[in-house]
Order: C-alpha cells, then sequence, then structure tokens
C-alpha cells in the first residue's frame, strides 16, 4: 500500500512542519485549513481527499519533487482504508517515525482500539464547531509541532 520513502528526494529544508491530513470530506478539510491559520503558527498544511492520494503524495519522490515531506499524517477514521494506511505508514521503515494521528467523528471504544493497534500514535475526537476546532487546532499544533521532537 504505502511504500515510498518519506523524503530522500524532497527539495530543501522544510522551515515549518508540514502537515498532510486525509479527509475526504472538502468541508472538513477547508474547516481544518481555516483553523490552522486562525489557530496555529507557521505551519504547511497538505490536504489529500483520498488513501490513494495519501499514498501518491507519501510516495513522490525524486528531483523534481517540490512537495515537502510530512512531520506528521493525520487521518479521517471515516476515510475509506484509513487503518490499512495506517499499518502501511507503521510497517513501512521508511515512514514508520512520522506520527499518526486518526480523528474520529464518535469514537467509539472498538474503534479507538482499532486504530491504535493499527499503529496511530493518538486518536483525537473530531470537534463538531469551527470554534472547538481552532481551539484543538491550538493544542494540537503546541503538542505536535511545538513540544514533541518530531523525527528528521
Amino acid at each position: 500500500m504505502v511504500s515510498g520513502a518519506a523524503g530522500p528526494g524532497r527539495i530543501g529544508v522544510p522551515l515549518v512542519h508540514t502537515v498532510l491530513l486525509a479527509d475526504a470530506d472538502g468541508d472538513a478539510r477547508a474547516m481544518m485549513r481555516d483553523a490552522m491559520l486562525e489557530g496555529t503558527g507557521p505551519c504547511d498544511l497538505r490536504t489529500v481527499a483520498s488513501v490513494h492520494e495519501l499514498e501518491e503524495y507519501i510516495e513522490a519522490d525524486g528531483p523534481d519533487v517540490i512537495a515537502p515531506a510530512p512531520a506528521l499524517i493525520a487521518i479521517d477514521s471515516e476515510l475509506p482504508g484509513a487503518l490499512d494506511a495506517v499499518r502501511a505508514i507503521k510497517c513501512n521503515p521508511d515512514l514508520r517515525r512520522i506520527p499518526v494521528v486518526v480523528f474520529a467523528r464518535h469514537p467509539e471504544p472498538e474503534d479507538v482500539h482499532a486504530a491504535y493497534d493499527a499503529g496511530a500514535n493518538t486518536v483525537i475526537p473530531k470537534p463538531v464547531t469551527f470554534l472547538a476546532l481552532v481551539k484543538l487546532i491550538k493544542v494540537f499544533t503546541a503538542y505536535w509541532l511545538e513540544a514533541a521532537a518530531l523525527p528528521e
């Protein structure tokens, strides 16, 4: 499934962390982008709408690639194949150190267990309102992009 390298062919060193968001809902992607602009410092949010697009983004390699390697991957649990993608990322030696966050609209205990069993680093309930999303993004980015030591 996801088998490409995370960044040997990437051009330059990113000045800000890149977050790759995989969510089929275009409104959710736009809300996340707006919330990140509202609630964080510099962050490069890249979005994809499917597991296939996620694979293409991660597998992109070579001298012509301008998409930066993600420092963090966020996946909507309702995206078809989401947990398979998490498993594939965590089984790939070139990708497994990238933290993967799973957003779940209504996380039931069995869904939370399944996400962690797949290798997710954390599961976060998806906020319903924009204000709640902005608050979450402030905490989310403060932890993952400022406090946590991320692999290069």
